[in-house]
């Protein structure tokens, strides 16, 4: 009893240790951005208005300094074997669905990976019972949760935008058709979508309108809409990108083959709205076999089997 309560001061004293480096660490870090991002004024010297120290008072808000914390942490460890193990292709492709593959927000998200990991179970130490082995097998399952959470959490969120391309592609195809039919170019079809249709559909608006950015600052028009066919892994979505160019390159009317994609698309989604159908009816015939089928026999079978209890029982007083 002796060894284990020796062994639990020791590993508490060893992470509060920990802690205390970590937010010495941090706090150099804050205070070298900050030395940094006063410099940068200075040199810049711009004369301040009420806009700029609007912007410089939300600069230096709770959250601003939090993102500012986490991304000089990601930045410090990201080129080691840490970052790398930690930042694997998957995290980046997750990152550039989420549009968010920026080095800041790469940054960001290796920082918060890091800081729940070893903040998690200092936080939940006082709540973990037991001693010796037991508690070393919760302070690594504390690690791990707060080291899996972002990512998990990113993994949500760039699955819902896949299916909220997924749900947008109809409406697009049938813009482009609708543009090209009074004769409107494709690049200025292109132009007046993520212009004036970007609040109906607001993630490939997004993605089209980057898109458009980088066509104007000199990229090609198959480079800018590379990001689109390639980021989602949607193969609808490739072959309109494909449509695209090709009509950009080579001209021609591209009403028709519009028209026929938007038509394919629709029976795909049919098909696949008959499949999830019929998967749901067996799934809700198990349903009815567990929850129904028990209540309708008890409501058919309960008076008879009540009439038989009482004709045994007068049967057996006589």
């Amino acid at each position: 009893m002796s060894a284990s309560l020796l062994f639990t001061c020791a590993l508490i004293a060893l992470l509060l240790g920990l802690a205390i480096a970590g937010a010495h660490w941090l706090q150099r870090s804050r205070q070298s951005g900050h030395v940094v991002h006063v410099i940068d004024r200075a040199l810049q010297q711009q004369p301040s208005s009420a806009a700029q120290d609007a912007a410089a008072h939300a600069d230096q808000s709770l959250w601003r300094r939090t993102l500012d914390t986490l991304a000089s942490v990601g930045r410090h460890f990201e080129s080691g074997r840490l970052g790398q193990a930690l930042l694997t292709p998957e995290d980046r492709l997750l990152l550039d669905q989420a549009n968010r593959n920026t080095p800041t927000d790469r940054a960001i998200f290796l920082g918060l990976r890091l800081v729940l990991a070893m903040g998690l179970p200092i936080f939940l130490l006082p709540w973990l019972s037991g001693g010796g082995i037991r508690l070393l097998l919760n302070l690594a399952a504390a690690f791990a949760a707060g080291l899996l959470l972002p990512k998990f959490i990113l993994s949500a969120w760039a699955n819902g935008l896949r299916k909220r391309v997924d749900d947008e592609l109809p409406l697009l195809i049938d813009l482009l058709r609708l543009l090209q039919g009074v004769g409107v170019s494709m690049d200025q079809s292109l132009q007046i979508i993520a212009e004036r249709f970007r609040t109906v559909i607001p993630v490939l608006g997004r993605e089209i309108h980057d898109a458009n950015v980088a066509y104007i600052h000199g990229r090609p028009r198959a480079q800018s809409l590379r990001r689109l066919s390639e980021s989602f892994g949607n193969q609808d979505l490739q072959s309109l990108v494909q449509i695209i160019v090709q009509v950009h390159e080579h001209g021609g009317a591209v009403q028709e083959p519009l028209r026929q994609f938007a038509e394919r698309l629709r029976e795909q989604r049919k098909m696949s709205m008959k499949e999830r159908t019929g998967k749901l009816s067996v799934k809700m015939t198990l349903v009815m076999m567990l929850t129904l089928l028990p209540a309708l026999m008890l409501v058919l079978a309960g008076p008879a089997a009540i009439s038989l209890v009482s004709t045994l029982a007068k049967l057996r007083g006589h």
